[in-house]
């Protein structure tokens, strides 16, 4: 494991190497204090561009690139506006698009009101949105659903400035957790839904959700569904408050040059079509997956593992969108940035929401963590069972389970007990990073 998800500070962005030259190019136009805040958001921005294309996870299902979606959390007067323009740009397309698109819908209108009541109304024209507004109501996203999927099975990309939104376009509060489960899984709207002009029907949900918020305002629109599997789909990217140094960030201007080079990358998400699998991802997902599996073994905590699992899937697909944009090839920088993106996903979570997170997934608690805790480092290299008892106890955790978490530990080669003694010593592949998970 590279990155300590324990520390108030965030996990260091690995360098941006071969292979992720899109992410750079978009990184151009963005202040510093916003580059690693900003990376996971480019993702689903990016993957809305791509229809007609399915990937091989490691479970060998067969998922596409919708129903990725992130939040990016900062302090009011953050910067987040910056994300904004950035989409915009990338988007840019879209926009054409739906300029036309709009214009059919606008002229349908016009002949309606022409019409008398006992003449036969023009039949609606087939209209989508890839880029609908941020505002959209419910019935709106889903009579647009309906029309990209019947035009091609595209992905409409949705924008909001602030979480709220969310309500307006799910039909409400309540409606949140469901309609967000069936968009990260790509599952139907899940009822039969009647438009304006009296069709009715029960889409696909083909959607990519981009969302900023302050810290306060995310805490309390997810404080009722942190448990029920929203909170795990939704990537988190935070963006802690820094100093005071007088400075105004400076972003990019966004000129021809730019737009030249951003669009030769976007023509190869537009154009991939098919099914793929990405070996070298897979497998580097495949170890992911076990670091998650240790790193939960040492903390002790469920919730971090349950929220790790589709960590790993937002990760991955995020690894396939490189791959698109990198000609469809591999590189050790594309697996860098996966790696980071899982951890960075679960630090942000803690951040945010570690003091609303039980310890037991059945109920709040106030334990005012920040971040999950490696208990064997809390440890000294040779200790009792006694001595873990107490360390768990003094973390609100109950003193019954140490004995399951040392087999897990000697199971992972972590520590080894002396029959003589019954003592417990770390294995000199922990003390020096070599074993399957390391700490900084």
């Amino acid at each position: 494991m590279k990155y300590d998800i324990s520390k108030q500070s965030a996990p260091k962005m690995p360098n941006l190497g071969k292979g992720t030259e899109c992410i750079q190019i978009l990184l151009s136009q963005v202040s510093k204090d916003m580059r690693e805040p900003i990376v996971p958001m480019l993702f689903p921005v990016l993957g809305a561009h791509v229809s007609g294309a399915e990937f091989q996870y490691p479970d060998l299902s067969w998922k596409e690139l919708c129903g990725q979606m992130a939040n990016l959390v900062a302090e009011s007067g953050g910067n987040k506006g910056q994300f904004s323009n950035l989409v915009e740009a990338i988007c840019h397309d879209f926009r054409m698009h739906d300029v036309e698109e709009l214009k059919k819908l606008v002229e349908w209108q016009k002949q309606i009101k022409t019409k008398s009541a006992n003449k036969e109304k023009p039949v609606r024209p087939d209209v989508a949105f890839w880029f609908p507004p941020s505002d959209v109501t419910s019935a709106a996203f889903l009579q647009n659903a309906m029309a990209c999927e019947a035009l091609g099975e595209r992905t409409q990309f949705l924008n909001m400035p602030e979480v709220e939104m969310a309500d307006r376009m799910c039909g409400g509060h309540k409606q949140i957790s469901q309609m967000m489960r069936n968009i990260y899984d790509r599952q139907r709207a899940g009822a039969l839904r009647a438009t304006a002009d009296g069709v009715t029907g029960n889409p696909t949900l083909r959607a990519n959700l981009t969302i900023s918020s302050t810290p306060f305002a995310t805490r309390k629109f997810y404080k009722n569904d942190l448990f029920n599997g929203t909170f795990g789909r939704m990537v988190f990217s935070y963006k802690a408050r820094t100093s005071r140094d007088g400075r105004i960030p400076r972003q990019g201007r966004y000129n021809e040059e730019f737009y030249q080079k951003l669009n030769g990358f976007l023509v190869r998400l537009d154009i991939c079509k098919g099914q793929f699998i990405v070996n070298p991802l897979n497998k580097l997902v495949d170890k992911l997956a076990g670091d998650m599996a240790s790193l939960a073994d040492l903390t002790d905590d469920d919730v971090l593992w349950d929220a790790s699992k589709r960590a790993l899937v937002s990760a991955w697909k995020a690894g396939c969108v490189m791959w698109i944009l990198n000609n469809q090839t591999w590189t050790r920088a594309m697996s860098d940035v996966v790696e980071w993106l899982v951890y960075h996903d679960l630090w942000s979570k803690m951040q945010i929401f570690a003091d609303m997170l039980t310890l037991d997934a059945d109920a709040l608690n106030t334990a005012q963590r920040r971040g999950p805790k490696n208990m064997l480092d809390d440890l000294p290299n040779t200790f009792n069972e006694a001595q873990l008892e107490a360390l768990r106890t003094q973390m609100g955790k109950s003193k019954e389970g140490a004995n399951a978490q040392l087999r897990q530990w000697i199971n992972r080669r972590f520590i080894t007990r002396s029959v003589e003694t019954g003592l417990y010593t770390k294995t000199n592949e922990y003390l020096t990073g070599t074993s399957t998970v390391t700490n900084n």
